[in-house]
């Protein structure tokens, strides 16, 4: 397969670039000053483009690219990837489902603990000597708490079983209700929010998500509410939450993504009740490996004429 173009726009790890390169004629986006540059080099045969969470293909590179045949996503979310276009050239999309929902819902339990018990502030506290002069304030404890969670899909479901073992009741707001769910369903977010002690982002970043926590969610959810987002930075309405955090109308945040990544708010930084990371919800060598070979499969598949392991369109 080494004359088949694949067009590498958003950096993976090392492991998949390096089989990527291994088995096809890899382009890297990075490569080029203009990207403008490499449509109109290589074109013809380009016939694969792999991306991730922050890279895919919009309607201008699929449209560049005439030979297009498939999207290999290294993410289990695909709002970079034009599906319309994908569907309307009937170009084949794949992603990266399953393979990281216990390590993203691992993640949103460790942000929930970490918020709740300040462990990050109380590690700071530690590091700093301020022990030697003091306890460290109390806390909140996170057992029992109502989690009420956004999206009651693979991740939403992972999630909502792993609190359950701290007995946490929980509530969940989707599309539509899960008729085989046990979880109490609220038909809108702002009555989720109003009937949770935290509020849990765990669905797709489309158009009818953008912002999908705003003011009214943020204060429903109030000053003894905290919210956790492991879904898309562009979920939250990212000025609001930051007014509402230096306001006192949301008790705290646990953050794995953010609007404008890697761009975070100054403001969040000062602030005690704020827990930030780096986008790394599926981040470890296990879960990123597991992905990495779905992509490979996947393209495996496609140019074998054999079924997609993971097929979106």
């Amino acid at each position: 397969m080494g004359s088949i173009g694949v067009l590498l726009v958003g950096h993976v790890m090392p492991y998949l670039e390096q089989e990527l390169d291994k088995r096809y004629k890899l382009f890297r986006a990075w490569d080029y000053p203009n990207a403008a540059q490499l449509p109109s080099q290589h074109a013809t045969s380009v016939r694969a483009v792999v991306g991730n969470s922050s890279a895919g293909a919009d309607a201008a590179l699929i449209e560049a690219l005439p030979k297009l045949e498939i999207v290999s996503s290294f993410s289990v979310g695909v709002d970079k990837v034009d599906l319309e276009k994908c569907r309307e050239k009937g170009i084949r999309v794949t992603y990266t489902p399953d393979v990281l929902t216990d390590e993203v819902a691992d993640l949103a339990i460790g942000l929930m603990l970490s918020l709740l018990r300040r462990i990050c502030e109380s590690d700071r506290f530690v590091r700093s000597g301020k022990w030697k002069h003091g306890a460290y304030k109390l806390t909140t404890k996170f057992s029992g708490k109502t989690v009420g969670i956004i999206g009651l899909g693979r991740i939403g479901q992972a999630i909502a079983k792993r609190a359950e073992a701290f007995n946490c009741p929980i509530s969940y707001y989707s599309r539509t209700e899960k008729r085989d769910s046990k979880y109490k369903y609220y038909p809108s977010v702002v009555e989720l929010a109003s009937n949770c002690d935290v509020l849990v982002v765990a669905c797709p970043l489309t158009e009818e998500t953008h912002h999908i926590v705003n003011r009214e969610v943020m204060n429903a959810l109030g000053p003894k509410g905290y919210l956790v987002n492991i879904g898309r930075g562009k979920h939250v309405d990212e000025a609001e939450l930051v007014s509402a955090l230096l306001e006192g109308r949301l008790g705290g945040a646990g953050l794995d993504v953010f609007e404008n990544e890697p761009v975070v708010p100054q403001e969040l930084f000062q602030l005690e009740n704020v827990v930030l990371l780096p986008h790394v919800g599926s981040a470890t060598v296990e879960t990123r490996t597991a992905m990495a070979d779905l992509v490979l499969g996947n393209l495996e598949a496609h140019f074998l004429g054999k079924p997609l392991l993971t097929p979106l369109v």
